[in-house]
């Protein structure tokens, strides 16, 4: 079965045409490392990105992070080769394959059916799969997706910029706040009427959040694409873990520590999942199903959400130690 409680809170985007970054990438503190073959490479670079990737796997320490190969979309011809060329060289360095602009669950089950081939040739460990929800399609079949071939799939990332091309939304920066998605409040005594911001892809990240965790899959925020903005990416990336995200792209490496910041569970968090976890213990003992702590009821639901705090301080302790 497919890893499910990897790390995600920051995964980094990495152009195969870049061996600069390529070499940086190991050592740039990301839980994951996604190599792109696709949209950060022009085609006529593809077939060098494709060797250049293969010669940083081979001759890189990886072992600080994850790595994911980005390869190009299904409708394009670039795909297989993709796979056929990085799988067979470096498959027992991959830990996921990236595919976007998924739009169904036949997409998944060709990059799996290939990767299998790959696997029972050259007798590597099953690759995990990563899959990009950018179009309405993709939108439309999330769930579809979402259940399909778990033996492999282990998360879910939203594409806001493709997502937003695909419904025609009118947008600014990519991931970020629209000055035009608000409402305007009644007047008020005055006359006076107020302006609120809105989260314009609200429902498209509740949606993906709740396909993956109803199939045991990690969801991921994508791009914030103005990397001069640290607080917008703060904003953005608190917005998705408010929504039930595990982690948040980063398209430039000063985007790694504020995901890994944000994805991060706070000491006061940490605290109170424990004194939630001794407070439920205690109250087993007594044979009561509820106690309250601090003036609030916790019960069942409120210890599976201090486990799940616990289980990741324990994830980022072990790999701050590896």
């Amino acid at each position: 079965m497919a890893v499910k409680d990897r790390l995600h809170r920051s995964e980094l985007a990495v152009p195969g045409s870049n061996v600069r970054m390529l070499e940086k990438a190991p050592h740039a503190g990301a839980d994951v490392v996604f190599l792109d073959l696709e949209d950060a490479v022009a085609p006529d670079d593809k077939e060098q990105a494709r060797l250049n990737i293969i010669g940083a796997l081979k001759n890189d320490d990886w072992s600080r992070c994850a790595v994911s190969i980005r390869i190009n979309g299904l409708d394009t011809h670039y795909a297989y080769r993709d796979l056929v060329d990085i799988v067979e060289a470096c498959g027992d360095k991959l830990d996921t394959i990236l595919i976007p602009k998924v739009g169904c669950a036949a997409d998944v089950y060709f990059v799996a059916l290939m990767l299998s081939q790959i696997e029972a040739a050259k007798g590597f460990k099953p690759i995990n799969i990563h899959v990009l929800i950018e179009t309405a399609l993709g939108m439309a079949n999330v769930e579809e997706i979402a259940r399909c071939c778990p033996e492999r799939m282990e998360a879910m990332v939203f594409g806001v910029a493709d997502y937003a091309a695909s419904v025609r939304a009118r947008t600014t920066v990519i991931g970020g706040a629209n000055p035009d998605y608000g409402m305007l409040t009644d007047a008020d005594h005055a006359g006076q009427r107020l302006y609120h911001w809105g989260d314009q892809w609200h429902f498209g990240i509740s949606r993906m959040v709740a396909a993956c965790r109803a199939y045991g899959l990690r969801p991921i925020d994508g791009p914030f694409g103005d990397f001069g903005d640290p607080e917008g990416y703060r904003a953005a990336a608190r917005r998705a873990a408010a929504l039930g995200c595990e982690g948040k792209w980063a398209i430039h490496p000063s985007q790694v520590e504020l995901a890994n910041e944000i994805f991060t569970p706070t000491e006061k968090e940490v605290t109170r999942a424990n004194r939630i976890i001794e407070s439920m213990a205690q109250a087993a003992k007594e044979g009561k199903g509820a106690v309250s702590l601090d003036g609030r009821l916790i019960d069942a639901a409120s210890i599976r959400m201090a486990e799940n705090v616990v289980r990741q301080v324990k994830q980022i302790e072990l790999r701050q130690a590896g």
